[in-house]
């Protein structure tokens, strides 16, 4: 294993926000900042019930999971074409490259546009042409996670996945958001099957506000890969276990965790524990237009709330590549782009 070198508390900042990450937990709708709603509501001719972009911004003061889900509806309305699409993701790859990820992979709601009458095609195109881009000219690499709504029928589920069966060569994986209490994994459990024979990756999100035993019915029922969220693991220590036994990757939220109130404070976040257990923890933004950071924010924030260290640091960084479902020659480059930053930091200015 690697032999971190010392760094200098004060130092710790500059390491995070320079230093190589993948993030696997963003929903590109939550990267919709108000400018952007603004913006493609006037060209698209829509009004919204907000007289300007402050009043918009200061409308984002939500407590629980519920009442973010509303406004974050109610912010995807404004996308009706594939260009729509394509800037949303543009917007957030820009800055996802900014902030040194070399790898991102995208989740996305199709449901949320296609009960809105949105085709499958427009969506699904529009942000595979920006992480085709974003390839060529930023440099970072980018590929999609459809999620199922878990609100929603398994019914709406399946028809979701039948309109996107033309498209599978655009996207790399299922996973499963919205609403987690009262809709637990195995409601999917079908869902997730087919996907399986299909060849896609499966990952869920599980114990953000839902207890361990969704986490269980995640990995044993729907047999994900991944699981987003996971904090609510520490509660079970036959989870914990079994988490780091089998190197399930965690793909944690620290911000969305405050804001939903999740952790009554950052200073309360598990995400060392986490680390310290030997699981499999990443980190990661969420919905960084809504929570307030991006995932360099995540990082300082989470870090100076807590005092982890640059062991921590690196740990964090080699999990999100080695969590990621790129292939390994990619990952080995990245962790070769990591280490070598990790090395020569001292003798840089960042």
């Amino acid at each position: 294993m690697f032999k971190v070198p010392p760094i200098p508390t004060e130092r710790i900042p500059e390491l995070l926000r320079a230093m190589p990450k993948a993030e696997l937990h963003i929903h590109i709708e939550g990267s919709l900042e108000p400018e952007l709603i603004f913006a493609l509501a006037q060209r698209n001719g829509l009004s919204l019930p907000y007289p300007s972009v402050e009043a918009l911004r200061s409308a984002y003061a939500f407590t629980n999971l519920q009442s973010f889900l509303d406004i974050y509806y109610a912010g995807a309305s404004v996308l009706l074409h594939e260009q729509d699409f394509y800037d949303m993701a543009r917007a957030y790859l820009v800055r996802a490259a900014a902030d040194n990820v070399l790898h991102t992979e995208l989740f996305f709601d199709p449901q949320t546009h296609t009960e809105r009458g949105v085709a499958m095609e427009t969506v699904i195109n529009g942000l595979h042409r920006a992480c085709v881009d974003a390839k060529t000219d930023l440099g970072i690499s980018a590929t999609l996670i459809l999620c199922f709504l878990r609100h929603l029928s398994e019914e709406s589920a399946f028809e979701t996945l039948e309109q996107a069966q033309p498209y599978l060569d655009k996207i790399v994986g299922v996973g499963l958001d919205s609403s987690e209490v009262g809709n637990p994994p195995e409601k999917f459990a079908r869902v997730f099957a087919r996907c399986r024979e299909l060849g896609l990756h499966l990952v869920a999100h599980a114990g953000e506000e839902g207890p361990p035993a969704y986490i269980w019915s995640a990995l044993d029922v729907l047999k994900v890969e991944r699981i987003d969220h996971g904090v609510q693991a520490v509660h079970d220590a036959a989870l914990m276990q079994r988490l780091a036994q089998d190197r399930i990757a965690l793909t944690v939220c620290p911000l969305s965790n405050q804001k939903l109130c999740v952790f009554p404070n950052l200073t309360d976040h598990n995400l060392a524990r986490l680390l310290d257990a030997g699981l499999a923890a990443t980190v990661n933004s969420d919905d960084p237009a809504y929570f307030g950071g991006y995932i360099n924010d995540n990082f300082t924030q989470v870090f100076a709330a807590t005092g982890m260290t640059v062991r921590h640091a690196y740990q964090l960084a080699f999990n999100s590549f080695e969590a990621s479902f790129a292939g390994n020659a990619d990952k080995r480059v990245w962790e070769h782009k990591l280490k070598e930053r990790f090395e020569r930091f001292m003798e840089h200015d960042y």
